[in-house]
């Protein structure tokens, strides 16, 4: 082979290969003009929406503060009113003391959800950066007593 035809065999690899990458370039560019762009681009625009939707909202950020709040206020309601009574069942007529009975079984199951709302919400990632910092990161469904500041 002469030189001359190994020059010219490069000369045309080398246009193929810029012919090639030209049209490439040509159909993105066409695929992003006539809203490709929205295609590709719509899994991340929607997890951005979702998220500015919920935990860029400032009411959902507020709400999810005070329900932090309220559901450790819920628990310690509950053990409050259990511990009144117990101290009531103390001096209780029996058909009483039976009232009261079933009464506390209900509070220590109210007080359970409670305590798992609240656990539920503090592990979701989304949820847990908005608990304010002087809560427990987690309450115990087995505690007598529930204290909602560390």
């Amino acid at each position: 082979m002469a030189m001359g035809q190994v020059r010219e065999g490069a000369r045309l690899g080398a246009w193929a290969v810029v012919g090639v990458i030209g049209l490439a370039v040509l159909y993105l560019v066409g695929v992003l003009a006539f809203g490709g762009a929205g295609w590709i681009t719509a899994p991340f625009r929607g997890e951005a929406d979702k998220r500015e939707n919920t935990v860029g909202s400032g009411e959902f950020r507020q709400t999810t503060y005070e329900e932090f709040f309220d559901l450790c206020e819920a628990v310690q309601n509950a053990e409050g009113t259990i511990q009144a009574l117990e101290e009531e069942r103390k001096t209780a007529s029996r058909t009483r003391a039976t009232q009261i009975d079933q009464s506390i079984t209900a509070l220590k199951a109210t007080r359970i959800e409670s305590v798992n709302a609240y656990n539920s919400k503090a592990a979701q990632e989304h949820r847990a950066p908005l608990r304010d910092k002087d809560l427990p990161y987690r309450l115990d469904a087995t505690a007598e007593r529930t204290t909602c500041t560390n």
